[in-house]
Formats: structure tokens, C-alpha cells, sequence
């Protein structure tokens, strides 16, 4: 996974630009998640569950950064279960789509903003 996600960023870079990452999470993910990450944003008070603390997703995964994983959570993919209070974004990024490869080695389309916001969530990594 570790070399997957450079090269899923440098599929997307080579397709026009599209909104970043991180204007992307300050829009729709800091009120909730905070902004950098710990789950501490202006509105998990008021939510049923408490939004997750992102800063340690690669920690919990061996060191490893779930992309997939992320970019699955935020699309809301059949299969996520709306167990917790987190929205479905899928509708609002879908749009220009770039080329990722999956960890299987299989090529698929992906929506540019939700690439771009993966990346954003790696970089609020606790090292």
C-alpha cells in the first residue's frame, strides 16, 4: 500500500487540476473531524458517535496508509454499513475520475476530489 499511494498520486497529477485536498477536508471534514485530524471538530459534540481520529489510520494499519480503505469510507461504497454518523460524499465528488491502482493490481476510475482528499488524510498522519 505504501507504494501504491505515490502512484496514485501521480496518476492523478497528470489530469487537469481539480479542487485540493485540503480545501476539500476544510469544507466538508474539519467540522466534524477537526482540523488536524483528531476527531475534535466544532460539531462532534453534537454528533451520535464520535467522529474517528484520523491521525492514526497508517499506525493502525501496520504503517501502512489504508488509501483504499479511505477513499472507500469517504465515497460511502455499498457495503459501508452507515453504522457510524458519517454522511456519503460519493454523490458530491463524483466527476472527473482519474486512473488508481488497487493494491490487486487492478486499474479502476476514481473520483479526482476523493484522491485528493485521501492524500490530504495521509498527510494529517501522527508520525
Amino acid at each position: 500500500m505504501r507504494l501504491l499511494f505515490p502512484a496514485l498520486l501521480l496518476l492523478a497529477a497528470c489530469a487537469p487540476e481539480g479542487p485540493g485536498g485540503a480545501r476539500l477536508y476544510a469544507r466538508h471534514c474539519a467540522a466534524c473531524h477537526g482540523p488536524t485530524g483528531a476527531g475534535d471538530g466544532p460539531e462532534a459534540p453534537r454528533l451520535p458517535v464520535p467522529p474517528a481520529d484520523l491521525r492514526g489510520l497508517a499506525e493502525a494499519h501496520g504503517g501502512q496508509f489504508p488509501a483504499a480503505s479511505v477513499m472507500a469510507t469517504i465515497h460511502g461504497y455499498p457495503g459501508k454499513g452507515h453504522l457510524g454518523a458519517m454522511p456519503e460524499f460519493g454523490p458530491l465528488f463524483d466527476g472527473e475520475t482519474v486512473a488508481v491502482t488497487t493494491t490487486d493490481g487492478n486499474v479502476v476510475a476514481a473520483p479526482r476530489a476523493i484522491v485528493a482528499l485521501t492524500a490530504h488524510v495521509e498527510t494529517l498522519q501522527t508520525p
